[in-house]
């Protein structure tokens, strides 16, 4: 069964298309991956201590200097839910992005 890409807002879809053409290029087809059922195409890595309740979201991953991110989950009648992009500035967990993350989460319709 084949789902649907969707921003859970205005902002998370403007983030990704801030992204550079390349990494957005590379994220539509690991996202595509994921709405068809497949295993994304790139390096991810599951989210899973952003708090009591959140499940599923997925980091995919393009590292290099700079090194990009695109956070999703994939749930709720049958979408994958863009949560944020962004280039990742720091080593280890970039915390204000994850806050966005966090929020945004907490925007997906249920």
């Amino acid at each position: 069964m084949s789902m649907t890409l969707e921003p859970v807002s205005g902002a998370a879809k403007r983030a990704f298309d801030k992204l550079p053409k390349d990494a957005k290029e590379d994220f539509a087809k690991a996202l595509q991956d994921v709405m068809n059922g497949r295993t994304p195409s790139m390096d991810f890595n599951p989210l899973n201590d952003l708090g009591k309740g959140i499940k599923g979201v997925i980091e995919l991953k393009i590292n290099g200097s700079p090194a990009y991110r695109t956070v999703y989950v994939a749930k709720f009648n049958n979408k994958v839910y863009l949560l944020h992009a962004f280039t990742k500035t720091t080593n280890g967990v970039d915390k204000q992005a994850m806050s966005v993350v966090v929020k945004r989460y907490k925007e997906i319709p249920k």
